[in-house]
């Protein structure tokens, strides 16, 4: 007798799921880490830089089956107006995320607990920076504040965007599928070692204001302002959200529009010859 193997029906409520648990594995790397170099002692930039880009790799491993684990709102919203992505599922998908990280940094918040109170008893900007980001890192010396972090957060979101589109477009030189987290986990290795300087590139809001609303209710006061007392939680959700705009339309401006269209039988990541006729 045949048999035939059930299919399951993707719901929007198992793509939520999955977008919650990418990006609650996203976070316990990425603020752990941190959290191991500033309470710890163990580690320095270069070792945050490669956990949180491994963290991505591994979240969109996590994720990249049921939704293609965008991990971010901002990917979200800028897939949703440049890649056909239904609008109907943006909030949805986001308030998945924000619970992802808010979770995830509750994990960490709670392990690194004796360490965060034996080097910051009073919990305060000192280690901050383990949760959420800041202007300069959280430096007053750099004279970097709230608006200079504003301008980081486009720059390095649309970097992030534009990029991200590059790699996932079949008619460009892109990776095979199970290839492609790890190379946007490179990416976000990139950006952490070449713009982590002025906004510590939180450079998606659910990585930012999850983790940073989780400080505030285990002790963080002044989680949601920056170190010169200025109100700063909106930039790392704002900004974000500009920037993969930005970059999701210089992708197609200056690479998507002029891309063949795609072979279905082209092999994936190859480039594409030009065909002649006799």
């Amino acid at each position: 007798m045949a048999t035939t193997e059930a299919v399951k029906a993707k719901t929007l409520l198992g793509e939520c799921s999955a977008e919650l648990a990418g990006t609650f594995i996203l976070i316990l790397f990425g603020c752990g880490v941190v959290a191991q170099v500033v309470a710890g002692g163990i580690g320095d930039h270069d070792s945050i830089a490669w956990a949180w880009g491994l963290g991505v790799t591994l979240g969109i491993y996590v994720a990249g089956r049921m939704t293609g684990a965008h991990l971010n709102p901002a990917v979200t919203i800028a897939l949703a107006a440049f890649r056909g992505f239904s609008w109907k599922k943006v909030l949805p998908y986001s308030v998945a995320q924000f619970l992802g990280a808010f979770l995830a940094a509750l994990v960490v918040r709670w392990n690194y607990t004796e360490a965060l109170h034996k080097v910051d008893p009073g919990l305060t900007i000192k280690t901050q920076g383990v949760f959420s980001t800041l202007p300069g890192n959280g430096s007053m010396d750099l004279g970097v504040h709230m608006w200079g972090g504003f301008r980081d957060q486009i720059i390095g979101t649309a970097i992030l965007m534009m990029v991200i589109l590059a790699i996932t477009d079949l008619r460009n030189t892109s990776p095979a599928a199970n290839l492609a987290p790890l190379i946007v986990g490179l990416l976000v290795v990139g950006i952490g070692m070449a713009w982590g300087t002025n906004a510590g590139y939180a450079i998606n809001p659910a990585r930012d204001f999850g983790p940073r609303l989780a400080s505030f209710f285990t002790g963080y006061g002044g989680a949601m302002k920056d170190q010169f007392g200025d109100v700063y939680f909106w930039v790392p959700i704002v900004a974000p959200i500009i920037g993969a705009l930005v970059g999701a339309f210089l992708y197609d401006l200056l690479v998507g529009r002029n891309l063949p269209i795609a072979d279905e039988d082209e092999e994936p990541g190859r480039i594409p010859e030009e065909k002649t006729t006799a």
